[in-house]
């Protein structure tokens, strides 16, 4: 709760004591009474993320109170990840904590629009369900520079990135400053060797030879442009190739190379 109450300062809250607890309340609840799954992480790294993106919601919404506030930033980070048994769970327990207060309502209005054109563009129906998660998706993108998709085989994952990709672009076509274009580099992760992925050292004559990953991340960084950069691995997660991109997902956001680089 310490560490809460000094990041959620930091951030400029008031009565950080109160929001503090009720966080770290928030997190010990969910750990003991939602279901145990692989992907789910309500640790220190999870609050502590949690808390930075309620200071950067507070300093783009300032006419909203400190609670409500917190209320969205727990709803963008957490409701899109939970299984649909554990979101009534979830939603129980927040309203136990900030009784009385209601969560902010934010309008999608043109989002909404387009991305609806897109979808029938692509051919697909519009359902609810995969409007709900082309939004949480750009929500957890906003409040995370690395995030992961999983689901089964033909649950609409590629459908949702590749929706919400086309959004993002038409709305920034239309004149929208608030939105850019997104390039993809799509890769599977597993089609190719660490070396080839990586990169390394040529056995012959010694000298560095770069992966694909590591030219393409050279590639997304040299260029200024403002267009969002979306690296994506697109395969099963395994520990060999997830290890390495430990740097990149965490705060440091680094790729580091065998050879030092």
């Amino acid at each position: 709760t310490l560490i809460a109450e000094i990041i959620l300062f930091g951030e400029g809250f008031n009565n950080c004591k109160i929001l503090a607890k009720k966080v770290y309340t928030l997190y010990s609840l969910a750990v003991q009474q939602l279901s145990k799954q692989d992907h789910y992480d309500f640790g220190l790294r999870a609050l502590t993320s949690l808390l930075r993106y309620a200071g950067k919601k507070r300093r783009m919404r300032p006419d909203l109170a400190d609670e409500e506030v917190l209320l969205m930033a727990m709803k963008d980070m957490n409701i899109a990840k939970l299984t649909s048994s554990d979101v009534p769970l979830f939603n129980a327990i927040i309203q136990d904590l900030f009784p009385g207060i209601e969560c902010p309502v934010i309008d999608y209005g043109k989002l909404k629009e387009v991305l609806e054109t897109e979808l029938r563009e692509m051919g697909l129906q519009v359902i609810p369900f995969t409007i709900t998660k082309v939004i949480q998706l750009y929500e957890t993108k906003n409040s995370r520079h690395s995030s992961m998709i999983v689901g089964n085989t033909g649950s609409g994952k590629t459908v949702t990135w590749r929706a919400l990709q086309a959004t993002l672009c038409s709305l920034h076509k239309s004149g929208d400053s608030s939105f850019n274009i997104v390039r993809e580099f799509v890769l599977n992760p597993k089609a190719l060797s660490l070396g080839d992925l990586f990169g390394r050292y040529d056995l012959a004559s010694s000298e560095w030879c770069d992966g694909v990953l590591a030219s393409i991340m050279r590639e997304a960084c040299t260029d200024e442009k403002p267009d969002e950069k979306w690296i994506l691995f697109d395969g099963p997660v395994d520990t060999l190739w997830i290890e390495s991109m430990n740097s990149v997902m965490d705060d440091n956001k680094v790729l580091t190379l065998i050879n030092g680089e």
